[in-house]
């Protein structure tokens, strides 16, 4: 359910905050991508081989979004019990998308302190994903994917925070499906067409034309959760005891 009881599908939103966020995604992955590629023995490299484990990868990698969005979205069932936690959670992820969106547009980078975080649980994480090397089979890539999706990333936290705020596993679970499912093209995209989008997507113009429409989706949020907004009377009071 959408934590704000808006018309707007969650779903969707959250798929545009994943194309909005490619940005950050060709910065902080594409060289990942690049190094995995070109890890692949030469004798391997035929374009559908690389193909398919390029999609290998992002299948792992998505597949991790989702289950953290499932343990973030179970966590909110717990923290939710508290008399006006719901309501603080919801306030924490409508704030955490406004922090997203300062970081898309280069305008302040704290969400750089939540990776910081992240990295106590990715010194575990990244030797399992050197052993994955190279990679030749696409279950290797499946598997090296779904280690990578747990690399420390302010835009995946960001995401995490909606999802419990949630307090709904499944819908945790669909929301950063969809927020990967949004990464996908930036990705994905090699060669001539990824110099292209990278250049128009870190152009200023159109960072700060994402981050303005994230910050308007997140103060519609909060306007929401107001006395007066549609909280009050919407459909989350039938999931009081959720």
């Amino acid at each position: 359910m959408n934590p704000t009881g808006l018309e707007l599908p969650p779903l969707a939103a959250a798929f545009v905050f994943g194309l909005l966020g490619g940005a950050h995604c060709i910065g902080m992955c594409g060289g990942i991508m690049s190094a995995l590629t070109f890890a692949v023995p030469p004798s391997m490299r035929q374009p559908a081989r690389l193909a398919g484990l390029l999609l290998g990868y992002n299948l792992g990698r998505v597949t991790s979004y989702m289950c953290a969005g499932v343990l973030a979205a179970t966590l909110g069932t717990l923290v939710g019990i508290a008399p006006g936690a719901r309501l603080t959670l919801q306030v924490i992820a409508a704030t955490m998308l406004i922090l997203m969106a300062l970081y898309i547009a280069d305008w302040w980078k704290g969400l750089l302190r939540l990776e910081a975080l992240g990295r106590h649980l990715w010194r575990h994480l990244e030797p399992l994903g050197r052993h994955l090397m190279p990679v030749v089979t696409l279950p290797q890539a499946v598997a090296l994917g779904a280690v990578w999706g747990w690399l420390p990333c302010g835009l995946v936290y960001s995401m995490l925070a909606w999802s419990l705020a949630t307090a709904d596993p499944l819908q945790g679970l669909m929301l950063m499906g969809a927020f990967g499912l949004g990464t996908l093209p930036a990705l994905l995209a090699t060669g001539l067409i990824a110099r292209r989008l990278g250049t128009l997507i870190r152009h200023p113009a159109t960072r700060t034309l994402a981050a303005l429409a994230i910050i308007a989706f997140a103060l519609w949020q909060l306007w929401a959760l107001l006395p007066t907004g549609t909280m009050d009377h919407g459909p989350m009071n039938g999931h009081a005891g959720h």
